[in-house]
């Protein structure tokens, strides 16, 4: 530990910079990894839960009223503006079953793209940290390499004891870079499939809902 504070503080500005900056992009990546282990984890337990609710038999309209009054999220979001569409055509005398069906499948779509903005949020950040922080990384120890040897050229001795301390602070950077960018890599996979795995759910189930309301709608006409 001691050792790589003495490489940072011996370091080139340029590389000092570019060591702060990773060592921020990584401890934000964390706390995007962790956030978000532990938000996917409850968005599945509450799907499962809504959906154990849903399919138990409960009247619509009860459930409806139940959800309606606080602000719910992920299956529950998509249920509840599909009802509330529903109740609205009703309300206003909507004629057309077609027109009714397009509105309902337009709304599901709609929430489901917004829960899944919600959902993937941050996740990019990963990315972009997965992809750019070698480069990053490697930007640094060139630029740390390129020092030491003005200062070699400069002092005229290329004995290990002068080359050392300068390469090794260029390599920290590289080190840095490749710490920052593994984790992210790594968890951005983990979290995309994860993702998916919710939007495949909340796809499944709205087109299940519209399903349900479709017959209803067939039922009243």
């Amino acid at each position: 530990m001691s050792d790589g504070l003495s490489l940072f503080w011996n370091a080139d500005i340029v590389v000092k910079v570019v060591i702060i900056g990773l060592l921020l992009a990584s401890v934000w990546c964390w706390a995007i990894i962790i956030d978000k282990t532990i938000r996917y984890r409850r968005i599945r337990w509450q799907m499962d839960r809504f959906e154990k609710v849903f399919w138990s038999g409960q009247s619509l309209e009860d459930l409806y009223r139940q959800l309606s009054s606080r602000a719910t999220t992920g299956m529950a979001a998509v249920f509840v503006a599909a009802m509330r569409e529903w109740k609205r055509s009703f309300e206003t005398g909507a004629r057309s079953a077609l027109g009714l069906q397009v509105r309902i499948d337009k709304v599901l779509d709609a929430t489901i793209t917004r829960e899944m903005e919600r959902v993937e949020r941050s996740l990019l950040f990963l990315a972009t940290v997965g992809s750019a922080a070698p480069f990053i990384g490697l930007f640094g120890t060139v630029w740390g390499i390129m020092t030491s040897f003005q200062a070699i050229a400069a002092t005229k001795n290329t004995s290990l004891t002068v080359v050392a301390p300068g390469i090794a602070e260029a390599l920290l950077a590289t080190a840095l870079g490749l710490l920052a960018a593994i984790p992210a890599v790594i968890a951005y996979n983990k979290l995309s499939s994860s993702a998916s795995a919710i939007g495949q759910r909340l796809e499944t189930f709205a087109d299940e809902f519209s399903a349900i309301l479709s017959r209803q709608v067939d039922e009243r006409g």
